[in-house]
This record gives structure tokens, C-alpha cells and sequence, in this order.
């Protein structure tokens, strides 16, 4: 309340008396080693952490966007989309060879196991008892036979 009280009544003080008075020295002299309660070789080595540290997120960052857009390029291969420019500079911006993390691979091998469980060759191979020789046999005997009858049709 006190804090208020000062910084309202305080500052339009200032602009009345038009500053005269003892001068005190305020925060904003300070400089801003001392406003940290610092001293200036802490100052600089605790700037220089701050810099490190705003480095590693960017390289991170930088690392999961490549990371990222590999996948979407996978997607864009697999079900023959136009591919994304942008994509690719994110991909080279992180060093042109990125790994998928662990997760995002695990996901996309259970995607192509799951197609291929539903795939006709895939639902033939999981009935038991079946053999699949003579049936490509029987299927090419088909297609033989239909051939010949379309031989023999007039209209054709």
C-alpha cells in the first residue's frame, strides 16, 4: 500500500517541485550489476549463462522443428503428397541428417504393420491351411481360359 501511495503521489511530487531538493540517488543510476546486488565480474559471467542457455533451447528447438518435418516428409513420400520446401531448410538448418525420435519411429512402424495386416496378401497369409502355390496356379489357369474365350469371341 505504502509502494502505491509513494509511486503515485511520489512521481507527480517530483514534476511540482521540479526535481529540486537533495538529489538522491535512485535505481535508475544504478549500474545494473549493482541493481542485481552483484558484482560486475558476476554480472558478466551470469550474462554469458543466460547466453548459453538461450543457445541450447535454439539448438533444441531448431532440432525437434527437423525432427518434426522429417516426419511430415515420410507422411508426404508415403501417400505421394507434393513435397514442402520448408520442410527440407528445416532439415538442412539442423545438419541435413536427422533421426526420428524413439516414439515417432515406434509409431510409424506400427502404422506399416497395421497396413500390411490389412492388406489382402496380409489377411491371405493369416488363414491357416492355406496354400498359396495352388491358388496362384488356379488363378493363372483363370486367366488363361479367359483369354482364350475372348479369342474365340466375334464381337471382339
Amino acid at each position: 500500500m505504502a509502494f502505491m501511495v509513494k509511486t503515485m503521489v511520489g512521481g507527480q511530487l517530483k514534476n511540482l517541485t521540479g526535481g529540486l531538493g537533495g538529489e538522491e540517488k535512485g535505481e535508475s543510476e544504478k549500474s545494473p550489476a549493482e541493481a542485481q546486488g552483484m558484482t560486475r565480474e558476476e554480472y558478466e559471467e551470469y550474462q554469458k549463462q543466460l547466453v548459453e542457455e538461450k543457445m541450447e533451447r535454439d539448438a533444441q528447438f531448431t532440432q525437434r522443428k527437423a525432427e518434426r518435418a522429417t516426419l511430415r516428409t515420410h507422411f508426404r513420400d508415403k501417400y505421394r503428397l507434393p513435397k514442402n520446401e520448408t520442410d527440407d531448410n528445416q532439415i538442412q538448418l539442423a545438419g541435413g541428417d536427422v533421426e526420428l525420435p524413439k516414439e515417432l519411429a515406434k509409431m510409424i512402424e506400427q502404422d506399416e504393420e497395421e497396413e500390411e495386416k490389412n492388406s489382402v496378401i496380409g489377411q491371405l497369409t493369416n488363414i491357416q491351411n492355406l496354400d498359396l502355390d495352388s491358388l496362384k496356379d488356379k488363378a493363372q489357369a483363370t486367366l488363361e481360359d479367359l483369354k482364350q474365350s475372348a479369342e474365340k469371341c466375334s464381337v471382339m
